[in-house]
């Protein structure tokens, strides 16, 4: 049965724990869309969409059956015009649950064809975030081993430089 699933969200920038996720689900599914979607509740992005994209592209050229999208509004709206009937989505903390179960359950109501798949995130990623790699990198961190090799570079020039 061929299977296509979607995996969201805002990967600003992508870190190794994104990789991973998407990486395991490509083994799971038959095709992947990662769907880069402009968060309303997330201001000052550090990377525009087409970077985020780009960064993303680079990241994940080895694997064949996963794309990457960007798509505004709804989820559940989107996955409707896509024809997918199930997101994965990463989880690293009970903290994590709480709000994407309660997300889940809103685009269920939005979308009731639409499942949510959690994977947790394997323990050597559990701390990591978006959010931790732009704060390391700002106060001159080591973000090596955080991001991938392949977009390292792009990725500390810019948050060094803010």
């Amino acid at each position: 049965m061929e299977t296509t699933v979607i995996c969201p969200g805002s990967f600003d920038p992508v870190t190794l724990g994104h990789i991973d996720i998407i990486s395991r689900a490509s083994k799971m599914f038959s095709y992947v869309i990662v769907a880069v979607l402009a968060n309303p509740s997330k201001q000052n992005s550090s990377f525009s969409i087409d970077e985020r994209i780009d960064l993303l592209v680079k990241s994940t050229e080895n694997l064949e059956n996963v794309e990457i999208v960007s798509f505004e509004g709804l989820l559940a709206e989107y996955a409707k015009k896509r024809n997918v009937t199930a997101i994965v989505k990463g989880l690293r903390a009970v903290s994590d649950f709480e709000y994407e179960f309660q997300m889940s359950l809103t685009n269920k109501i939005l979308n009731p064809d639409l499942e949510t798949i959690f994977l947790t995130a394997e323990s050597k990623y559990m701390y990591l975030s978006s959010s931790m790699v732009k704060q390391v990198a700002s106060l001159g961190g080591d973000i090596k081993g955080f991001v991938p090799d392949c977009v390292l570079d792009r990725i500390v020039e810019r948050l060094s430089a803010k």
